[in-house]
């Protein structure tokens, strides 16, 4: 055992000084380039790192168990904040240590962004503290447990909290450089942020107004219909179940301009049912689109699907012996749906409401396409850092209210649900039949469902054929592959294949960002779950919140503070393929981790006990026990990590590159331009893409059935 642990210490602390040694510790330098190199050529500052590694390495080969020695948590701990001050405080703009300047005269000019040797350098720092920790007790000594839970807070720190309150910093950085209060003062309380004049009939309301009234008609609308959709899917003997899934499912899969796009095309001035209705009414052609009707619809289509399956998995699991004794008591369906049903949806109904409350605030797509003069803050935060004007302080501003009627939503939300309690899955037998729905609930929800399927047909409709005629925006309907041909050209020849369409190099780009980011989603997802489910360590709940706060956080405030934290040393990413991967991993990571942690909640601890009992350490018993048992869960953070990352918009539009576009801005573009059918051309090639990906997966998981009985048969279903 012994001996492990000297080869663990080895390790780290070889990797440390291989670090400072032999790599180059600045972004762009040569090989030859170490902190060791540097710091002899008049960066001084770059030399206690050098000596710590020394330091740690001597202690390592001087004693075996070096985890227990004093020294060794202070040079760990000495190391990792010199590196943090050496790289923030001189790397930024200037010296912020107070007085190094006179200690180190050259670190007046500041220096380059991290470089390799200073990131396998926090890597093994990180590590050796983790074996530190692990020797006092963290995580009852297990090392695996205790790199991860350090390993992933490093990680949350870096892209999550430091962007967010570097965010938060420019709001109060004055024009010449200064901090300041009154610049954020001035801007938060400007009128254009918060006029009610489209209240009172005096004009127009203000950006946040207008957010916020986008966002809760949005979110009730989008809940309303995913409630309807959820109860004829699954408490009605609804014939066309299938089909309504599939139809619900296709805008998930979807970019954002698509709807915008085909909203346009059907209800715009010269859309197509525009110009029928004028024809048929003699009603002249407007603009009513454009604006908040036209953003509603929009969001309405895009957010229903989300907000039917968070409602949907509710009703699935609700025991449906409660609704059975209610029936057998004697109470009519509406008395049992009012009494029992409806109060065991509140939770399903507050997550899906907040869900499309965020989307909402954060939808950029729709509203850029949609919106004419009606501002929302999504759009205006675009503005103020793509426009001329570039004002990051305005941008972190308008980013500050953003979060913080997220933060708002989520305290009404938890206000609502109270403390009530809403488990109805237990351990005892749950195959009593599904009290019948009303009829008049039924109805109610076929009257809503009916005009969102036509409606949705339409907009696919206008997907499947805009891609492949002449202009369909100008109702030129001549069959044609010149869009497809435009964006997706290629020839083989003597040079074997090559490449000419417009959208090659965005769409490479989107499938390596999507092919990268989603094992790492779902890898880290996992982790922090079972890390959550299965271990026991100081700081558990923190760590847990820590975790989700990245999918609270709407995707424009986290693209802006991604430009706001990276486009500087000392890690300066901005316009590279990393930024775009880091972006999508810390966004969509809570949504593996929910899986991971549902899924452990279905499995006893005992088979992992067992193998623990054998002498397997963490990692094999999270390898070999846990991980074939959450394959679902695996594959479902695996579907939705790949399919976010194929058409994401709101993060991302602030991060790529003129060499690392994206498939949605190249479709943004396009829209710009007035080239809808070639928007829609290459949107549809996505579509497929992703659709061939999700069968694959879905293929690969299958789906699991419960032993319940229904109410034709009357006998159990076997698990498959």
């Amino acid at each position: 055992m012994k001996a492990f642990e000297g080869r663990i210490g080895l390790i780290w602390s070889g990797l440390l000084l291989a670090s400072v040694l032999a790599l180059p510790w600045f972004k762009g330098g040569a090989i030859g380039a170490s902190a060791l190199a540097e710091g002899v050529a008049g960066r001084a500052w770059l030399l206690p790192l050098v000596a710590v590694a020394v330091a740690l390495t001597a202690l390592t080969f001087l004693t075996r168990n070096w985890r227990v020695h004093q020294a060794a948590a202070a040079l760990v701990g000495a190391g990792l904040a010199w590196l943090i001050l050496q790289g923030f405080g001189i790397g930024l703009r200037g010296p912020a240590l107070p007085g190094i300047e006179l200690l180190f005269p050259a670190a007046a000019a500041g220096q380059p962004g991290f470089g390799w040797g200073a990131w396998l350098a926090g890597v093994a720092l990180i590590g050796a503290l983790a074996e530190v920790l692990a020797a006092r007790g963290f995580c009852r000594g297990e090392r695996f447990a205790a790199f991860s839970i350090v390993g992933i807070v490093a990680a949350l720190t870096l892209f999550v909290f430091f962007p967010i309150l570097k965010l938060m910093s420019a709001a109060f950085i004055a024009p010449d450089g200064t901090l300041s209060a009154l610049p954020f003062l001035a801007r938060i309380t400007a009128a254009d942020l918060w006029s009610v004049g489209c209240l009172t009939g005096a004009g127009r309301c203000g950006v946040v107004i207008n957010s916020v009234v986008l966002g809760v008609l949005s979110a009730a609308f989008a809940t309303a219909l995913g409630l309807a959709l959820a109860l004829l899917v699954a408490r009605t003997d609804f014939r066309m179940k299938r089909a309504l899934r599939a139809i619900s499912i296709l805008p998930i899969i979807t970019p954002p301009f698509v709807v915008g796009v085909a909203i346009i095309v059907l209800f715009g001035r010269t859309g197509v049912v525009t110009v029928e209705v004028a024809e048929w009414f003699g009603v002249r052609p407007s603009r009513w689109v454009y604006g908040l009707p036209g953003i509603l619809m929009a969001q309405v289509l895009a957010f229903a699907p989300v907000t039917f399956l968070v409602i949907l998995s509710a009703l699935e699991a609700i025991n449906p012996t409660l609704e059975e004794a209610s029936t057998t008591l004697g109470a009519r369906p509406v008395t049992t749906f009012r009494t029992v049903t409806w109060p065991l949806l509140r939770p399903a109904l507050a997550a899906a409401f907040l869900l499309a409350f965020i989307e909402s605030l954060a939808d950029f797509g729709n509203a850029i396409v949609l919106g004419g003069s009606y501002d929302v803050l999504s759009t205006k935060i675009f503005f103020a850092v793509v426009g001329a004007q570039y004002d990051l302080g305005q941008a972190a501003t308008l980013s500050v209210l953003l979060l913080a009627l997220t933060v708002a939503a989520f305290w009404v939300q938890t206000r609502w649900l109270g403390r009530a309690s809403y488990v109805t899955v237990t351990g005892k037998s749950d195959a009593g039949l599904v009290a019948p729905m009303p009829l008049l609930i039924k109805w109610a929800a076929v009257a809503a469902v009916l005009p969102f399927v036509i409606f949705t047909a339409g907009v696919y409709m206008i997907v499947l054929i805009g891609g492949f005629v002449t202009d369909i925006a100008r109702l030129e309907m001549s069959p044609t592959f010149g869009h497809i041909w435009t964006a997706f050209s290629f020839e083989v020849g003597d040079r074997g294949l090559q490449l000419f369409g417009s959208a090659w190099d965005s769409m490479i780009t989107t499938l390596w960002v999507s092919a990268l980011s989603a094992p790492l989603t779902m890898g880290i997802g996992i982790l922090t779950a079972w890390l959550i489910a299965r271990q026991d360590f100081a700081g558990k709940r923190a760590f847990e919140f820590g975790t989700l706060l990245s999918f609270a956080i709407p995707g424009t405030v986290v693209g802006v503070s991604y430009i706001a934290a990276f486009n500087v040393p000392p890690i300066d990413m901005t316009g590279t393929l990393w930024i775009l991967v880091i972006c999508f991993v810390f966004r969509n990571l809570p949504v593996g981790m929910r899986a991971g942690i549902a899924a452990l909640a279905q499995i006893d601890r005992s088979m992992e006990e067992a193998s623990q009992t054998m002498g397997a350490g963490g990692g094999r018993v999270l390898a070999d026990v846990v991980l074939p048992l959450i394959r679902p869960a695996i594959f479902t953070a695996l579907v939705y990590s790949f399919v976010t990352a194929m058409t994401a918009v709101s993060a991302v539009i602030f991060l790529v590159s003129a060499r690392h576009n994206m498939a949605t801005a190249y479709i943004m573009g396009r829209v710009e331009n007035g080239e809808y059918a070639l928007a829609i051309a290459y949107s549809t090639v996505l579509m497929l893409v992703m659709v061939v990906c999700v069968a694959l997966m879905n293929l690969a998981v299958g789906r699991r059935k419960l032993g319940r009985r229904t109410a034709v048969t009357g006998t159990a279903q076997p698990a498959q």
